[in-house]
């Protein structure tokens, strides 16, 4: 069976890191890991083909060579799959859908006719069977949380690395934690699995085979999920680069608790681990009850994010507002705690209403959902009625964003978290890519943009007072520039 595998085209959103690529001459920030771990599930002998359309076109031949196409989507994709769908549908061939796209709003696509809802893993060897007798059902869901000690190394043959600047590896699925806003207690469940260290170190140790030696963002939703099988991940970790001198570096999400457990930091740091995501949302204490965000509640924020800065992470913060319970302040106040703890890297987005999650039962119940969700929670689109007026939340959020990106208070936000920030890891070497996106820094931001002057003084007065500090500086002043143009299209 010839089997083309579709990875859709992610929109321009904070996640894209669109604007950041073209300094360190990318086509993608990730690859499909979803697709690329479905490939490794298929029958050896099967010819494969994987086109990511972030990365390169999806052409008629392609199309015309496949018996199957499998296509694997978050919600943010919807668009570009109703492309792909309809150019399949021309052609003629038949579409397998999965992903959390699919798992959750499936029925809004009649025109797929074949869908794998939730985890693979358990139902793959009936699809495969029924792909070789030409009956494939309309649905295929396991009964239950798939045993994930058997997932197979991803298929990275199957793509170009140099097309992308992060590699993709997943150690845990599930979450302990039950935020009423949250999917993935609802596609991966609340008890934490995960894969055997030596299964990780395997998978990491055939992207090295592969000759990847740069980032790598672990996906998991909350890899301190399991603390105690997270710790023996990371000591094999740390043993495995002592062994092998790989000189990958780590970044991942985690929940605020990380931040409790000082053995957990270290070992993260030792490993390599240089960034990591926390859903911080909101320093309101009336928002974190509504939300259920209880792990958040009872503890000086803006403590917890420079405990873990000290410990040597950068803490990317993610944050909501449109809470019930918000009120007028609600855009001063994230303001003030965003600038206050030095989250450089602050992705805030509107409140949104996810399928099956319990906010969306919730407005649905009482008759305040209006639309579906597009998947982009950094769109100024509410896809339900608000408690405070929606053009004045809609219109603060753009005001915020902007403000928040204005290139004066990022350059202060860095300042402030170089202050608090100790570098304690392995240094990890620049790569041709760290050099090349330096050298552009100083067209885009010192010469064409708005902003030069924030920037020149911010260049000079770092490399002059922390020159030990500057790469890290600089990295961040680039980044920035795509969260500003994303900002300033909202």
């Amino acid at each position: 069976m010839k089997v083309l595998l579709v990875s859709p085209q992610t929109p321009d959103t904070f996640w894209s890191f669109k604007h950041v690529l073209r300094f360190v001459s990318k086509r993608a920030a990730f690859p499909p890991l979803g697709l690329l771990t479905v490939a490794a599930m298929l029958p050896a002998g099967w010819p494969l083909k994987l086109v990511d359309l972030n990365v390169e076109r999806l052409t008629d031949e392609d199309l015309r060579w496949a018996d199957y196409v499998m296509i694997g989507a978050m919600i943010v994709h919807k668009e570009s799959v109703r492309e792909i769908v309809a150019r399949c549908r021309a052609l003629d061939k038949t579409i397998i859908a999965g992903g959390p796209l699919f798992a959750t709003g499936h029925a809004a696509f009649p025109e797929i006719p074949h869908f794998v809802l939730g985890e693979a893993e358990g139902v793959m060897p009936q699809l495969v069977a029924d792909m070789e007798r030409g009956t494939v059902q309309g649905q295929y869901r396991s009964s239950e949380w798939p045993d994930i000690t058997t997932v197979p190394v991803p298929r990275w043959d199957l793509i170009n690395l140099r097309h992308y600047a992060t590699m993709a590896v997943q150690f845990s699925r599930g979450c302990p934690y039950d935020c009423e806003f949250c999917d993935i207690i609802v596609m991966n469940g609340r008890v934490p699995r995960t894969k055997a260290p030596a299964q990780l170190v395997a998978e990491l140790d055939a992207l090295r085979q592969h000759g990847w030696s740069e980032m790598v963002f672990i996906v998991d939703d909350n890899f301190i999920g399991d603390k105690k099988r997270t710790k023996a991940l990371l000591r094999e970790l740390i043993a495995w680069i002592s062994r092998t001198r790989a000189t990958m570096g780590f970044l991942t999400e985690a929940s605020v608790n990380l931040a409790d457990d000082a053995e957990l930091c270290e070992l993260m740091v030792k490993a390599g681990f240089t960034k990591v995501f926390v859903g911080i949302e909101t320093s309101s204490v009336e928002a974190l009850e509504e939300c259920r965000k209880l792990q958040n509640k009872g503890r000086d924020l803006v403590q917890t994010v420079q405990t873990l800065q000290r410990a040597g992470l950068e803490v990317m913060g993610g944050f909501i507002v449109g809470f019930d319970s918000d009120k007028q302040d609600v855009f001063k106040r994230q303001f003030e705690f965003i600038q206050r703890s030095g989250v450089v890297t602050a992705m805030v987005g509107l409140l949104t209403a996810l399928p099956q999650t319990r906010l969306y039962q919730r407005l649905k119940k009482e008759g305040r959902l209006e639309t579906e969700p597009t998947g982009d929670n950094t769109q100024a689109v509410l896809n339900f009625r608000p408690k405070l007026n929606r053009e004045y939340l809609v219109n603060g959020y753009r005001e915020l964003m902007r403000k928040l990106y204005e290139p004066r208070n990022y350059y202060k936000r860095i300042r402030t978290f170089l202050d608090q920030h100790k570098s304690c890891g392995p240094r990890l070497p620049l790569s041709r890519a760290d050099i090349q996106a330096f050298v552009k820094s100083f067209w885009f931001l010192g010469v064409w943009h708005r902003g030069r002057r924030a920037y020149w003084q911010f260049f000079l007065t770092t490399l002059l007072k922390r020159p030990h500090q500057f790469r890290c500086a600089m990295e961040l002043a680039i980044v920035g520039h795509h969260f500003r143009r994303v900002a300033n299209v909202l």
